[in-house]
């Protein structure tokens, strides 16, 4: 409460701006995540994206799908330029090769706000160890790394994938705002989701021991579900 008897937000003594989100290399065990590259990455996210059966996987994206391989080759060297949204490239630790993209985008670090998009997983990472794996190394490093207060992820509200995986992955839903963006010719109703610095160190924790190696049999197959790692009961 204020002086006048009103109701107002909770006190933030010491808050400081924080860094924007660098081109960094973050490592984890299945994989890799680092600074898109035109020449270090393009082809092999072209070849791993041409393994999908349609074109189904950019229907929500705001580009794609591409013409062919130096179409996509063009359309990276132009992401790359921007350091907002941030495009990053995730590494098969096994092979080496890139097998997917997503970005850190309307970066707000006077309030510690990031956003997650732009994720395009390639049908060698969709549902693999590597795809959570990549998005908690980039969460650890915004919430540990930077010490943001706020991580979004939103999505046409017709993207049923996107929404299931936001849920998996511990965000919470707030809603839907209506008619918020124009793209590919047609209108988006966004659903909006976020983490926040509170919830990170059970979600943080549920991720490390999804990650841990006896959780997976000797077929690579998960023995427990992220979900259920975030069990109350669990807790």
């Amino acid at each position: 409460m204020n002086e006048d008897a009103q109701p107002i937000g909770q006190p933030m003594p010491g808050w400081t701006t924080r860094p924007a989100p660098a081109r960094a290399t973050l490592e984890g065990r299945f994989c890799r995540v680092e600074p898109l590259s035109a020449d270090r990455h393009a082809d092999d996210l072209y070849a791993a994206y041409s393994l999908a059966a349609d074109g189904r996987d950019w229907t929500y994206m705001p580009a794609g799908p591409f013409a062919g391989r130096e179409d996509y080759r063009t359309y990276v060297a132009t992401m790359t330029q921007a350091d907002d949204p941030m495009h990053v490239a995730v590494v098969d630790l096994n092979n080496g090769k890139a097998v997917g993209t997503l970005a850190l985008m309307r970066q707000d670090p006077t309030n510690g706000v990031v956003e997650v998009g732009y994720v395009a997983f390639s049908p060698r990472l969709k549902q693999t160890p590597l795809a959570t794996e990549a998005q908690f190394l980039l969460m650890s490093y915004v919430f540990e790394g930077l010490g943001y207060r706020r991580y979004e992820w939103k999505c046409d509200s017709l993207n049923a994938p996107s929404r299931r995986a936001a849920q998996r992955l511990g965000f919470t839903f707030e809603g839907i705002f209506r008619q918020a963006v124009v793209y590919k010719g047609r209108s988006r109703d966004t659903a909006w989701y976020s983490i926040i610095d509170s919830e990170w160190p059970e979600i943080g924790k549920a991720f490390r021991a999804w990650l841990e190696p006896g959780n997976f049999d000797t077929e690579g197959r998960q023995r427990r579900s992220l979900t259920d790692m975030r069990s109350p009961a669990d807790q």
